[in-house]
């Protein structure tokens, strides 16, 4: 099993696909790994050598991945949060950050609908 960042590398998938499995780590820089490692993006994960693996592993340690790319993701967040940036603040309100439309969608932010008050309007008494 080659084990890359702390991350279990899927044996059954491309060399290509496999390393998307490292947080920060897409399929460009999956790519451009592969090639400085010399190790062919078709090659199959279980069939890399000892020798492959280690290039990788040391490609891979070059580059900001899994829980330093985290942690300084979470502190450029909370920067701007404490300086009181116009992001900060939408960061803290949980709403979209980069300008889009609040009226409809930005569900996925501002979390599941609330419910109406009563049930909308004056209600009709009928007469019979």
């Amino acid at each position: 099993m080659a084990r890359i960042a702390g991350i279990n590398i899927p044996l059954n998938k491309r060399a290509e696909i496999g390393l998307t499995y490292i947080y920060g780590v897409g399929r460009s820089t999956a790519n451009r790994v592969l090639t400085d490692a010399g190790v062919g993006p078709d090659t199959y994960v279980k069939d890399l050598t000892e020798d492959e693996v280690r290039r990788l592993r040391e490609r891979v340690d070059d580059l900001l991945v899994e829980g330093d790319l985290r942690r300084e993701r979470s502190q450029n967040v909370k920067r701007l949060m404490e300086i009181g940036s116009y992001k900060g603040l939408r960061h803290r309100r949980g709403l979209p950050v980069n300008g889009q439309r609040t009226k409809t969608n930005a569900r996925t932010r501002k979390g599941p609908k609330r419910g109406s008050a009563a049930g909308g309007g004056k209600r009709k008494i009928r007469k019979h």
